[in-house]
């Protein structure tokens, strides 16, 4: 279990001072880290015990209980100052939720505890193998003697781990398809939640993407991992149902996305005042003088503006749902948090590329890293593509028709 002490966060005041305290923090090396892979061990250390991890635990088990959009707008925060660390904890959220939604009391008792002193929660997800993502070959079998139902095995290995370095636990996606009548359970996707230490799981650090470098998000490797029912919760009542679970997961990417523009943005007005040299035609002694370059930076401005309104908006949807799913349709959250997902793509991609267009050719300097922000882009908005964020919208906008149940929109 993680070897920290965690305080107790109990208001979104206090949650948005405490992550705006540690993104000054983390921000002081973040291009460091980020050249040279250096994996943030002692952030997520101190994100654990400043208690942010805990804060959608909810009230009755100790909690803040802090709505969506405030956990996401603590994401965004981070993101600004290092969009890796502010991914490690993405999965950790989504399965609390889960836990929330379908867990039993004593599952949610014991995960929502640890939690609370400070454990991690990282996904073992992803597969390569199927011919599309949504395909799982991982297996869940039972495995105990017979009479002996409340055993089960998992094999599979799983790949873009995020988080999962840094994890006390993993949440393994796995499908059941040959469950024995007696063990009481109906074939389907299951989560199951092992300790991370787990006989026959191995995670290895073989992440090499061209961003996101420093998120944990190797691959874990699953032979014959026994694992008891208890383990074990059903996927359906949270991702089959207009629950608000894929829109939460969603928000959260979005807050990465808004940071990262937010961050491209600091950093590009940062370097034009302090660092770039005025083009001689401008006439002007100072870049930040330069009429068509401030107009350049007023139109990025202006596109960071329209994804943060954008993400606030999606957020107050997602709380609603939340509070409560029958005066807000999930649908309508998942609309929003669409929209918000292609303002935030669309953002963090345009400007981060722009600061080089802005900064001028001293901004391309290898030991600055400022190519951080665009790889970081580039790389976390892979997770899903917004083609299909504008299939769900229009068909609503047309037909009335809702999103997809399938847990990411």
């Amino acid at each position: 279990m993680t070897a920290v002490a965690a305080q107790r966060i109990t208001s979104a005041e206090q949650a948005r001072e405490t992550a705006a305290a540690l993104a000054a923090e983390f921000a002081v090396d973040a291009a460091r880290r980020d050249r040279d892979r250096e994996l943030p061990y002692r952030e997520i250390d101190r994100l654990s015990a400043s208690g942010l991890l805990a804060v959608t635990v909810p009230a009755e088990f100790g909690g803040a209980d802090l709505a969506p959009g405030e956990v996401a707008e603590v994401v965004r925060l981070l993101a600004a100052a290092d969009p890796n660390i502010a991914q490690i904890p993405h999965s950790h959220f989504v399965y609390l939720n889960l836990l929330r939604l379908a867990g039993t009391r004593d599952q949610r008792e014991h995960h929502f505890g640890r939690v609370l002193a400070g454990a991690r929660i990282a996904n073992a997800q992803s597969e390569r193998t199927g011919a599309t993502v949504a395909e799982i070959a991982t297996t869940l079998r039972p495995d105990g003697p017979p009479g002996d139902d409340a055993k089960f095995r998992i094999d599979g290995t799983k790949f873009y781990c995020t988080g999962s370095l840094f994890a006390d636990v993993l949440a393994v996606l796995t499908r059941l398809d040959d469950p024995r009548e007696s063990s009481g359970l109906s074939p389907g996707d299951y989560i199951a939640f092992l300790p991370a230490d787990t006989a026959g799981v191995e995670t290895v650090d073989d992440w090499d993407g061209i961003g996101q470098r420093t998120t944990g998000s190797g691959t874990v490797t699953l032979t014959g991992v026994r694992v008891r029912r208890d383990q074990l919760i059903a996927r359906a009542a949270a991702v089959n149902a207009p629950t608000g679970y894929g829109a939460f997961a969603q928000l959260l990417h979005v807050a990465i996305d808004a940071g990262i523009a937010r961050g491209a943005l600091d950093a590009a007005a940062d370097f034009v005042r302090t660092r770039s040299r005025p083009w001689f035609e401008a006439g002007v002694s100072r870049a930040a003088d330069d009429p068509l370059l401030v107009q350049r930076i007023g139109e990025l401005a202006v596109t960071v503006a329209t994804a943060e309104a954008t993400f606030e908006a999606a957020g107050r949807a997602v709380d609603r749902v939340v509070a409560d799913p029958a005066a807000e349709p999930a649908a309508a959250a998942s609309v929003a948090v669409a929209t918000a997902k292609i303002t935030a793509d669309r953002a963090a991609n345009e400007v981060s590329a722009a600061l080089f267009e802005v900064s001028g050719t001293r901004s391309a300097a290898a030991d600055l890293n400022l190519d951080r922000f665009w790889r970081n882009a580039r790389t976390h908005t892979l997770h899903d593509p917004v083609r299909w964020k504008y299939q769900h919208i229009g068909r609503a906008v047309l037909d009335g028709a809702p999103p997809p149940l399938h847990g990411v929109i």
